[in-house]
């Protein structure tokens, strides 16, 4: 039931992509364009980056366990086994439906109780340069995966803790093979070769990365999660561990603030979701800290005011300039509008504003036949908000798992270091031993700048204890009778929403099978710069129709990282994104 992979040939990233959009992870092989299961999963599924990840998940599931019980165990394989997306030194959001409610559980990382709103500011008093800030002790904020998932096991596991370390603790002594976008992505991150606890691990003695195929060891990691499968996430939050981590933040050469108080203080929160109706579905995602299901819904809401675009079957010219200019609306309101909730407040007091009828009938009338050159944003509350609007700045990372489990429940995670590898930085939790995990950078995501051109604070600026806005968008879907149809997310920074965006409409609004949708080329606009496409995805017709618009396109590599699953008659199918190396399980 495994999705077969096969070796294309490289495709590298070259052109002159939209200066909004730095590619979060570079475009690597590409995986057999294959349906994920040869039938439908009766009882379970799981979907994941890595078949190894995928194959722990799968062992939980067979063993009786939950759907959060898989999912943890499959993040803990890909902290090992695909360390540039996520990590146990990062966050992630997720979605649990138990058959009967949606819980939103938020593992964000959290700035340390020293950051101020000047935290990336130069002694010039202008933001530093984005790779500076990446690789520095000042991106890394407290993780908040292992505290989320721990909370998540409390309310919904099923097995015991220390059962689902197993597989990663095993993988992680006996070896396990580096795969090619490993290798691929490991090989042009020449800052990890200059970490001393990185360098020895990804590369060999002459400073050449290690082989695909080369089994790799990590007796470091094996003993972290030893720790904390005996300790409980308190192994991770005190002790060698968290000093370990505090010291090599601190150590840096542009040290960061992390304290061992704020890892020891790190709190998950249990939010309400955030569910809306769309055509025949019920939609529930996140609210903030991350803008995703926010401006998914925006997006998909707009659309719907175009009648063109309603009537459309397809990546057609008509529906692309609609969908352009719907995405440049949503991004101008996220850009003015979302951050922590703790720290801003909801225009008009509530996130739902954002997606009232009304409000988006009024943002579509903007919508013309020529493309506009830059949406501002609306005015969705009573009462104008006196912030700035973020100014573009990269956003990256993560990777998505979805499950369902023998009794109906789901989860749907997406989970980030934020920049491939994070800051470049291993921890061996102060074991001494070789290898490690990577720590994050997720402070990047926050506005360098804390203020705009006018003098006003950005909503998403740094402060003590925020959490940075996310565009991560682990999403589940409904039908109108409350039954579950798909778990849904992908990596891939601000395009993450139209990714999901974009499966989303392929199966339930095109009625494509789940695997196609997932394997539509990619797109997307940001309110900046051009309409991203994915090379060859239009015909010289279509592009012309675009220009003809006033659209500038931009074709390049897009590395969308979905991880779908879908109720059909028979039971669950999954779509595993091709641009990784994903794949789909279940029985």
């Amino acid at each position: 039931m495994q999705r077969l992979s096969v070796l294309l040939p490289l495709v590298l990233l070259t052109g002159s992509p939209a200066k909004a959009l730095d590619q979060p992870e570079a475009a690597t092989t590409r995986t057999a364009n294959a349906p994920g299961l040869a039938a439908p999963a009766q009882r379970f599924a799981v979907t994941a980056a890595n078949p190894l990840a995928a194959q722990a998940g799968l062992e939980m599931l067979r063993s009786g366990g939950s759907a959060m019980d898989a999912a943890i165990a499959v993040q803990l394989v890909l902290s090992l086994v695909e360390p540039q997306s996520s990590g146990i030194a990062g966050g992630a959001f997720l979605l649990h439906w138990d058959g009967r409610e949606v819980q939103a559980l938020d593992g964000r990382e959290t700035a340390p109780a020293a950051a101020t709103p000047q935290l990336f500011l130069k002694a010039d008093g202008k933001p530093m340069a984005m790779r500076d800030a990446v690789l520095s002790g000042l991106s890394t904020g407290t993780p908040g995966v292992l505290a989320m998932l721990a909370e998540g096991h409390r309310r919904h596991g099923q097995l015991p803790w220390a059962r689902l370390f197993e597989p990663a603790i095993r993988l992680a002594e006996q070896g396990f093979a580096i795969s090619p976008r490993l290798f691929e992505l490991a090989s042009n991150e020449p800052a990890l070769r200059d970490d001393p606890q990185a360098g020895p691990y990804f590369f060999d003695a002459s400073g050449a990365p290690k082989a695909v195929g080369t089994v790799l060891r990590n007796p470091a990691y094996a003993t972290v999660l030893r720790a904390v499968a005996k300790q409980g996430a308190k192994g991770f939050y005190e002790g060698p561990t968290a000093e370990d981590i505090v010291r090599r933040v601190k150590g840096h050469a542009r040290p960061g603030l992390l304290a061992a108080s704020d890892l020891a203080g790190y709190q998950p929160i249990v939010r309400p979701p955030l569910c809306n109706d769309w055509r025949a579905w019920r939609i529930c995602g996140f609210g903030a800290p991350t803008s995703g299901h926010l401006t998914l819904m925006q997006i998909l809401g707009l659309l719907d005011t175009q009648p063109a675009a309603v009537a459309a079957k397809g990546l057609t010219a008509d529906w692309m300039h609609a969908y352009a200019e719907s995405a440049k609306l949503a991004f101008a309101d996220r850009a003015q509008f979302i951050g922590d909730p703790a720290f801003v407040t909801a225009p008009g007091g509530d996130w739902q504003n954002l997606l009232a009828p009304d409000y988006l009938k009024r943002r579509g009338a903007q919508i013309g036949e020529r493309a506009m050159d830059r949406a501002v944003a609306g005015d969705p509350g009573a009462v104008r908000q006196a912030w700035a609007a973020q100014a573009e700045q990269l956003e990256v990372g993560t990777s998505q798992i979805s499950v369902v489990d023998a009794r109906g429940r789901a989860v749907s995670m997406t989970t980030s270091v934020e920049s491939a590898f994070g800051n470049r930085v291993m921890s061996d939790g102060g074991t001494g031993l070789a290898g490690g995990f990577m720590l994050n950078n997720q402070l990047t995501d926050f506005s360098l700048n804390p203020t705009g051109a006018d003098g006003k604070p950005v909503a998403n600026r740094v402060e003590a204890g925020k959490r940075p806005r996310s565009s991560m968008a682990p999403t589940l879907v409904f039908d109108r009778d409350g039954k579950l149809v798909m778990v849904a997310g992908s990596p891939g920074g601000p395009v993450i929403i139209h990714y999901v965006a974009k499966v989303i409409t392929g199966t339930l609004a095109w009625g494509l099978p789940v695997q196609q949708a997932v394997d539509l080329p990619n797109f997307g606009h940001f309110n900046s710069g051009a309409l991203i496409i994915e090379r060859g995805a239009l015909t010289a017709e279509q592009l012309a129709a675009l220009h003809g618009r006033g659209q500038q396109v931009n074709e390049t590599d897009l590395t969308s990282g979905l991880q779908v699953l879908m109720k059909v008659k028979g039971g669950w199918v999954g779509g595993a994104d091709p641009r990784r190396e994903g794949v789909v399980l279940g029985e």
